[in-house]
């Protein structure tokens, strides 16, 4: 029995060391961009653990560099805060319209949308990459934050998520409302929406994500200095900032630091989201 015991034991160590080690090879390259973001620029990719610190980066990032001002960074990060939070928010509201409908109005064809939704789901997105770029040109939206919302404003996914968290809402639910006089836009905004607070954490986080970190587009419609994303920034200062690998690192982490704060603030509603998803 207690060779049984020790067995189990040794096998719950061995489970436990190995998820250890594969944590810590996939989290650690996030750790080392942070830990050199803090190093001492004398430390920055000298070791794999710089050994001294200091915010000199950071400082550096923020009091602008060479220009002298806290452009470009600044400037790019609110942009992508802008760009992002817009195109999300449109995401969710279109999403939550849409997939309503097609969950619980009755109207001809709605079953040829929602096979379009689905079919569309698993069409390569940048075949339409030049058409929509003609399109931003031809309106005269080039070079501007519309050019980076209202393409992305609308989000299959997030449709098609919301379709089936609606459709397992019992219908009594909406039945009762329209008894008591209930418009459309009142059982979705005051009963669907409360209903769906979970699934909407999963699908606003992943949505934020997913635009936060677009890099393609937002190089293609965008010209001036002013209008740049982090992302494009970024990818834009690895030649003239290769010299400053610190402030590079310390970009980065800024970053990716908003998605990490959501992450944690909406944790519990997160796992709650992601439990109904593999129901």
């Amino acid at each position: 029995m207690v060779g049984s015991n020790d067995k189990n034991k040794l096998s719950l160590t061995i489970r436990y060391s190995v998820a250890t080690l594969l944590l810590l090879v996939m989290v650690f390259p996030y750790l080392y961009m942070v830990l050199n973001s803090f190093a001492d620029w004398s430390q920055v990719d000298r070791q794999l653990i710089p050994s001294s610190y200091s915010l000199k980066s950071y400082s550096w990032l923020f009091s602008g560099g060479e220009t002298g001002t806290p452009r470009p960074w600044l400037n790019s990060f609110f942009n992508s805060v802008i760009v992002s939070v817009g195109s999300t928010v449109l995401m969710m509201v279109f999403g939550i319209m849409v997939a309503y409908a097609l969950a619980k109005i009755k109207f001809r064809g709605r079953d040829a949308v929602n096979n379009f939704v689905l079919f569309h789901m698993f069409f390569p997105a940048i075949i339409l990459l030049i058409p929509n770029f003609l399109v931003i040109q031809k309106v005269g939206l080039y070079d501007t934050y519309w050019a980076m919302i209202i393409p992305k404003a609308m989000s299959l996914w997030a449709i098609f998520m919301y379709t089936n968290f609606f459709k397992a809402v019992p219908t009594t639910f909406i039945e009762a409302a329209k008894i008591d006089g209930a418009t459309e836009f009142q059982i979705l905004y005051k009963i669907m929406v409360p209903m769906s607070k979970s699934i909407t954490t999963v699908i606003f986080l992943f949505l934020l994500m997913e635009r936060w970190t677009e890099l393609l587009w937002d190089m293609i419609v965008v010209r001036s200095d002013e209008m740049l994303t982090l992302n494009v920034l970024l990818s834009q200062m690895f030649g003239p900032y290769a010299g400053y690998p610190g402030p590079m690192y310390a970009a980065s982490v800024l970053l990716t630091l908003p998605i990490i704060i959501l992450f944690i603030i909406f944790g519990k509603r997160f796992k709650e989201g992601m439990q109904f998803n593999l129901k």
